[in-house]
């Protein structure tokens, strides 16, 4: 306890830098892969689309990513058992931080899309089995996460395999494509704004105080993909395009329209992105400056400093914006080639993914539901429109993901536990 009381503005400084560290990691990394399938696709820029997930991702982070944050991520240890050493709980926080950051540092450069979430859950497993007692870990819900990197992919590839060979055969398929856009993309828009909707409402709304119930959330997204589907069937029909010309300028015009739809759908996703995935940089950083502020005691969920959401939003920005365009060339080129249809189809799949896992609790990463995703538009055309290699070096990057946080969370907790004993 006297550590604390004599180094606590140090300790919450370093968890401040560590803190914004695994941010920058975040926005790298998991951001730069949901904006993957935007750029792949050609719907936009790389540019435009780091300036998009920029504005969204800090929109939701700081206004919606919660007054008050869980300061134990997805309950995997006991904070019972830091009762009485409360210092190590702050030590092992900062050094899940720094771990997990670190990991997510190397896998950007390699251009690996891997998730953030089972990074710091990894650091945060290593640093409590290791550096206090294995019974402090909840075993049960490692078992589940592990589980999610087969059950994720699968979901989420299964259901943009079926998007995608929807849209081929009931408008790219047939003999006037054009026509038939303009009759069933209003319908793909509906089923988007409804998916959305629910993804902002079960993962954004929450964090500001506007607790919506399952019928009244139903009922308010189905309310927004109607108004959703009404204006973009007036857009459309507003669309003048040469009907007499060949299948191919067809095509081109129908992608078009799915490529208005995909910046809809990124922009939704950034959202509630940032307001869901900045806990996993501030819920360690809330943690740390709830024990150290309350003198040692542990609470279940802590206060956020006013400073704490501008620092996780500002992290994820200047993250993206740096050393974002490495992921987003594996996830947009590298797995298969993407149209706008292609890219449509995946991103609102992994939509599907987030609203099915929030309902049913499957711990789940966005990485990995829309890798999924992008595989199973791949899967719709054949094996032979995957890069295998690279689909092999993101499957070991997520293998490894838990035990490398885990091993470097070890090694930091160590050291810092030994400088300041």
């Amino acid at each position: 306890m006297d550590i604390l009381i004599t180094h606590g503005p140090m300790l919450v400084m370093i968890a401040a830098v560590v803190g914004f560290f695994m941010a920058w990691g975040i926005g790298a990394n998991d951001v730069a892969n949901a904006m993957g399938t935007s750029v792949g696709s050609k719907a936009l820029t790389i540019k435009q689309a780091i300036i998009i997930a920029m504005i969204f991702e800090f929109a939701g982070a700081y206004l919606a990513g919660g007054e008050v944050t869980s300061t134990i991520r997805k309950g995997i240890i006991d904070p019972e058992y830091f009762t009485d050493i409360p210092h190590l709980l702050v030590y092992g926080m900062i050094s899940a931080l720094l771990a997990a950051a670190t990991w997510l540092l190397i896998a950007s450069a390699l251009g690996w899309p891997v998730s953030t979430t089972h990074s710091i859950v990894g650091a945060i497993i290593g640093f409590a089995a290791i550096g206090v007692s294995v019974d402090t870990v909840a075993w049960g819900k490692v078992g589940g996460i592990v589980g999610s990197w087969i059950v994720t992919p699968l979901l989420s590839g299964f259901i943009a395999f079926l998007i995608f060979n929807s849209a081929q055969k009931l408008i790219f398929d047939t003999d006037h494509p054009l026509r038939q856009a303009k009759r069933w993309v209003p319908m793909y828009m509906f089923m988007a704004g409804f998916v959305l909707s629910l993804v902002t409402i079960k993962k954004g709304l929450k964090h500001i105080g506007l607790e919506i119930g399952a019928t009244e959330g139903y009922i308010y997204a189905v309310a927004v993909a109607l108004l959703v589907a009404i204006v973009g069937k007036v857009f459309i029909a507003r669309l003048k395009f040469d009907e007499t010309g060949d299948k191919s300028s067809h095509y081109v015009n129908v992608e078009k329209v799915f490529a208005v739809l995909m910046i809809i759908t990124a922009c939704c996703m950034a959202f509630a992105h940032g307001s869901n995935d900045v806990a996993n940089a501030i819920g360690p950083l809330a943690a740390v400056v709830s024990i150290v502020g309350n003198e040692g005691e542990i609470v279940k969920k802590a206060a956020l400093a006013w400073w704490i959401l501008p620092l996780g939003g500002l992290g994820i920005v200047a993250g993206l914006a740096i050393f974002g365009h490495r992921v987003i060339a594996t996830i947009g080129k590298g797995i298969t080639h993407l149209t706008p249809s292609r890219g449509f189809a995946a991103e609102l799949a992994a939509a599907c993914t987030v609203v099915i896992a929030s309902g049913t609790g499957l711990p789940i990463s966005t990485t990995q539901t829309l890798v999924g995703a992008v595989l199973g538009v791949g899967m719709a055309r054949g094996i032979a429109a995957i890069n295998l290699g690279v689909v092999r070096n993101i499957v070991v990057s997520w293998v490894i993901t838990l035990p490398v946080g885990a091993g470097l969370s070890i090694v930091f907790f160590w050291i810092l536990s030994s400088s300041l004993a």
